[in-house]
C-alpha cells in the first residue's frame, strides 16, 4: 500500500508524517476518528523548512497516534517514513516520536533517527497525545543530514508552552571517539534477540575499534521505568483525546438520541483498539482511588530515573541499548496490542519518560544526557564510517 497518505509534490525531498500539520492537508494522526480533517495552518517545523528553501514531498503513514509499535495500526505500510528515506526517495522525514515507533522503524529499516532533547523543537502544529513526552525527530539516512535537518527546525517557538529559550542549536557531528566512555545496558542487551544483540556486539566492536572505552553496565529500575512511563502516556493521551468526541470536529457517527450515545458511538466507531486500551488504562490511573498509587507515583519516578541516568552520564558519555528487541516485525493479534507496545517499550522508554535525546543508527539504539544531540551523532557518524 502507498507509504504517503497525500502527495504534495513529487520533486520534494521533505516527508512529514500524519501527526503533523500541514496547512490544506489532511492531517488524520493514523486514525479514522480524524478521516476528514483539513488543518488550517502548518507546524512550526514545517514552516521552518520550508522557509529555508526545503520541499514537502507529501504526508506518510503512521499508526493511531503514534501509539504503535512500527504503524501497524495505521492504514498504510509500516515504517512508511523510514522506507521512504532509505529507498532515497526523500532526504529526510519529520516523525512524532511518542512512543518510541520512529526509533524502532529506524533500526528496522537500517537509517538514522534523532529523538532531540525536549524542548529543543517546537510541538506547536502537532496532533498532541502525549505531551509531556512526545518530540518531533529526524529520519535520515546518516548523522551528518540529520544534523543539518535539526539545525533548521530547532529553536525556540513562543507558541509552544514547552519550548525551551535557547533561540538556535548548533549541532556538529564529529565522529572521532577516542576517548569516549560509552556504557551499554545489560538488562536491555540481554532483553533483544540474537539478531539485535549482534547489531549491539558490531557497534561495541566497531567504538572499541576507533578508541573508545566501552563499559558494561546494570540499571536496576527499567521495569520501573517501564511501567512509569505506561502510566504518563496513557494518562496524558486520556485526556488529550477526550476533546475527540463527535461534536466538535472528527467523525462523528449517524446513530445516535441524545448526547451521551453521540460521544460514546462516535468514539466507538472511530477509534481503534490500541487508542481504546490506551484510553481505559489512562482512566483506570487516574481514578479516585488509583491517582496517588499509579499516577502520583509514576510521575516520582520520572524524577528518578532522571537523577539515575544524570548520574551515569557523569561518567559515560552514551548508553548502547538496542532499539527493539527483534529485527523483523512480527504481526500479533489486534487484543495483544496493549501488551504487545508494552513489552517493546521497555527499549524506548528511558528517553521518552526523561525528554532525553537518543539516536538510532546502524539498528542500535544510543541514550544521552539533555543537550548531548551532537555528541550521539557523532557517535552515530562513527558506526556508520566503520560500515562504509
Amino acid at each position: 500500500m502507498a507509504k504517503y497518505i497525500t502527495e504534495i509534490n513529487k520533486q520534494g525531498n521533505i516527508a512529514v508524517d500524519d501527526t503533523i500539520l500541514v496547512k490544506d492537508y489532511p492531517a488524520t494522526a493514523g486514525s479514522k476518528m480524524l478521516e476528514n480533517f483539513v488543518p488550517l495552518f502548518s507546524a512550526e517545523a514545517v514552516e521552518r523548512l520550508t522557509a529555508a528553501g526545503y520541499t514537502l514531498s507529501g504526508k506518510t503513514a503512521v499508526g493511531e497516534f503514534g501509539l504503535d509499535l512500527y504503524g501497524e495500526t495505521g492504514t498504510n505500510d509500516i515504517c512508511a517514513a523510514a522506507s521512504l528515506v532509505k529507498e532515497g526517495s526523500v532526504k529526510a522525514a519529520l516523525n512524532v516520536d511518542l512512543n518510541g515507533a520512529p526509533r524502532r522503524a529506524a533500526a528496522l529499516e537500517g537509517v538514522t533517527f534523532i529523538k532531540p532533547t525536549y524542548g529543543t523543537v517546537s510541538r506547536y502544529g502537532i496532533i498532541a497525545a502525549a505531551c509531556s513526552g512526545e518530540q518531533i525527530g529526524v529520519t535520515t539516512k546518516d548523522a551528518d543530514t540529520a544534523a543539518e535537518v535539526l539545525g533548521v527546525i530547532a529553536g525556540h517557538d513562543a507558541k509552544d508552552g514547552t519550548s525551551l529559550p535557547d533561540k538556535k542549536y548548533d549541532y556538529t557531528v564529529n565522529a572521532d571517539v577516542r576517548g569516549k566512555k560509552i556504557a551499554l545496558v545489560r538488562e536491555l542487551y540481554e532483553a533483544a534477540d540474537e539478531a539485535v544483540r549482534a547489531k549491539i556486539d558490531a557497534a561495541v566492536a566497531a567504538y572499541k575499534a576507533q578508541g573508545a572505552e566501552v563499559g558494561e553496565i546494570s540499571i536496576s529500575i527499567l521495569p520501573e521505568i517501564q511501567t512509569a512511563w505506561t502510566i504518563l502516556m496513557s494518562a496524558e493521551t486520556t485526556n488529550n483525546l477526550s476533546r475527540f468526541d463527535g461534536v466538535k470536529y472528527g467523525y462523528r457517527t449517524e446513530k445516535y438520541k441524545n448526547i451521551d450515545e453521540l460521544y460514546v458511538g462516535s468514539r466507538t466507531e472511530a477509534f481503534g483498539f490500541l487508542t481504546k486500551a490506551t484510553i481505559v488504562y489512562g482512566s483506570d490511573v487516574l481514578s479516585k482511588g488509583r491517582y496517588d498509587d499509579c499516577y502520583d507515583k509514576a510521575l516520582k519516578i520520572r524524577r528518578i530515573a532522571v537523577e539515575t541516568l544524570k548520574e551515569l552520564f557523569a561518567r559515560y558519555d552514551a548508553l548502547l541499548l538496542p532499539a527493539y528487541s527483534k529485527t523483523k516485525f512480527e504481526g500479533y493479534p489486534i487484543e495483544d496490542a496493549f501488551m504487545k507496545v508494552y513489552d517493546e517499550s521497555r527499549f524506548t522508554a528511558p528517553a521518552s519518560i526523561t525528554g532525553m535525546p537518543a539516536v538510532v543508527s546502524m539498528g542500535v539504539q544510543l541514550l544521552g544526557d539533555y543537550f548531548s544531540d551532537s555528541r550521539l551523532l557523532g557517535l552515530a557518524k562513527a558506526l556508520e564510517k566503520e560500515e562504509a
